[in-house]
């Protein structure tokens, strides 16, 4: 009776902000309102004043295009902290711009999630960061957990499930049963590994050097990793031989080519974990399937690839982008179902003898 009454004045009196933290995009969801926030998790800073300049997509129209004193960083590199004291004005700034929606008298109840197999530096980092940032409570959550629940699967019954989350630094392979992750691998195999392919790709093909983003651009315009509808665009860069712009077509094969190493890498990863995989879930996994979400699975082609050569069905989720946000929210409005599958948080351990 008294835990409901207090569930009811908290929410009252602060919210509940859930945060997937990525490498290339923030968002952030409130409870109640949904997901309020989708940025990139990009801070350009002054350096003669040390003061952040501007934080998400104001920030990212900056990246190449700055002079000297002003510095746009992703402070999260692989999905962890690298800069924390702008990671910080970061999270403070998405915390207030997200309470907006619904300004409160406390700091907001947290949860953030963090990729699989982090350390206990990182996760502290992450926690230290947030309450910094005015958070009144932080919870930490790994972000494979996390989609899995936002797209509604079984996670807490004795049922196995298998999720891939793409992201930009980092991809995720887990299996999960019984409200825990029972086998994972951490892969720097991601969105910007695939990028830096490209540009290290058009660069010994065609002497041309092109930026991080024009090699986005690219990829999601033409990018295909199995034959299929025949694709091309333009790409615009600096020669290396004469130091002028120049201008060529590329193809989906020549992008395909580019990234074949590291989808091969990730194509033997998931295989890795299957190999780890207790029998009983594995079964359970070859009759649902794998669930793919995260910005990087929205690759042309990457369903069929498993598929064939897993033997096993894989499918996109819907949004695959909001997947691991939407988890945080349900885990926000459902705490107590959750609370195993969050990191503890050392606050919570029993004191030691």
């Amino acid at each position: 009776m008294f835990e409901n009454t207090k569930k009811k004045i908290n929410k009252y009196l602060s919210n509940d902000i859930g945060i997937d933290l990525g490498t290339a995009n923030t968002l952030v969801y409130v409870s109640g309102k949904g997901i309020v926030i989708n940025e990139p998790s990009v801070v350009a800073m002054n350096q003669k004043t040390g003061r952040v300049v501007a934080v998400g997509m104001q920030a990212r129209e900056m990246l190449g295009r700055t002079p000297p004193h002003i510095v746009a960083v992703r402070p999260l590199v692989d999905g962890v902290i690298s800069d924390f004291e702008v990671t910080e004005e970061m999270i403070s700034y998405l915390i207030k711009k997200a309470e907006e929606y619904s300004p409160k008298i406390l700091g907001p109840r947290v949860v953030v999630g963090v990729p699989s197999g982090v350390t206990n530096v990182e996760i502290r980092a992450v926690r230290d960061a947030t309450r910094n940032a005015g958070a009144r409570e932080v919870h930490i959550v790994e972000e494979p957990m996390a989609g899995a629940i936002g797209i509604r699967l079984p996670t807490n019954s004795a049922v196995g499930s298998m999720v891939i989350d793409i992201g930009g630094g980092t991809t995720d392979i887990a299996v999960i049963s019984l409200g825990g992750i029972v086998r994972s691998k951490n892969l720097r195999i991601a969105g910007d590994k695939l990028n830096n392919d490209i540009v290290s790709y058009i660069r010994s093909e065609f002497k041309i050097l092109i930026g991080e983003k024009t090699a986005e651009n690219i990829k999601i315009a033409i990018g295909a990793v199995v034959p299929g509808e025949h694709l091309e665009a333009p790409i615009r860069g600096r020669d290396l031989i004469t130091g002028l712009p120049r201008e060529v077509i590329l193809t989906d094969s020549d992008i395909r080519e580019a990234m074949s190493a590291s989808i091969e890498s990730l194509v033997d990863a998931t295989k890795e974990v299957f190999e780890t995989t207790p029998p009983e879930i594995l079964i359970d996994i070859m009759q649902k399937g794998i669930y793919l979400f995260g910005g990087g699975a929205l690759i042309r082609g990457l369903d069929k690839l498993l598929s064939e050569y897993l033997k096993i069905p894989v499918q996109f989720v819907d949004d695959p982008l909001t997947a691991v946000a939407r988890g945080t929210g349900i885990i926000l409005e459902n705490m107590e179902l959750y609370r195993e599958s969050l990191i503890q948080n050392e606050d919570d351990l029993p004191p030691t003898k």
